[in-house]
């Protein structure tokens, strides 16, 4: 089943954050009370809707209540971010994150319930898509611009299995580089060494393989 996710204001960081979780699969709405700027959109996600964000039976109509998770884009209107955190929230959105311009925007915002306050210097609306898109994923980084190196929790089904076992070279595209273990980080690994749950591997991929991890 598709994942499916909101995004409210269609800035730079709104706009990217959109188009990659579209592109990777994803439904996806977006949210912004300028016309244009959902027009310019209507092509790259699954709808666009032209609303005042600050209207609650706005979002109730719009289905808001129905996504897996809502992505808040707008620091630099606080108003109008912190109205959509507190109304995804009291809507029963389960997973609500908030862009934020300061450590006190980003205070308050996380005291009106969003799940989890970003900072757009610190985390690229990409790399913040890819680990919506797959709750398996820890960190996530862009080592080139073919390749990424991300830290993931184990799948289900590759726990009790060894590295040989599962050949994830093949059936993934990935190379495991590393197990962390605690705080220990294991580089020498064990083909034969069945994989732990709570060991997160540490991977590279090519990007154009990510959707396998999905």
């Amino acid at each position: 089943m598709k994942k499916s996710f909101a995004v409210i204001g269609m800035g730079r960081f709104g706009r990217s954050i959109s188009m990659e979780l579209y592109r990777l699969g994803a439904d996806v709405m977006v949210i912004d009370k300028d016309e244009e700027k959902i027009n310019r959109m209507s092509d790259y996600v699954t709808c666009a809707i032209n609303i005042d964000v600050c209207d609650t039976d706005a979002l109730i109509n719009v289905g808001l209540s129905n996504m897996d998770a809502v992505i808040v884009s707008m620091a630099d209107y606080l108003e109008p971010s912190v109205m959509s955190v507190i109304s995804a929230k009291d809507l029963g959105v389960p997973f609500v994150i908030a862009k934020a311009r300061d450590e006190i925007t980003g205070n308050i915002l996380d005291k009106v319930g969003a799940d989890k306050v970003v900072f757009p210097e610190r985390e690229s609306g990409v790399r913040l898509s890819r680990k919506l898109m797959s709750s398996d994923f820890l960190e996530f980084f862009e080592l080139s611009d073919k390749v990424s190196l991300i830290e993931l929790m184990p799948k289900e089904e590759w726990i009790g299995k060894s590295l040989k076992e599962l050949n994830l070279r093949k059936e993934y595209k990935i190379n495991v580089i590393a197990i962390k273990e605690h705080e220990d980080i294991n580089v020498v690994l064990d083909p034969d060494e069945p994989l732990k749950a709570d060991c997160p591997l540490v991977v590279t991929i090519n990007k154009a393989d990510i959707k396998r991890l999905m």
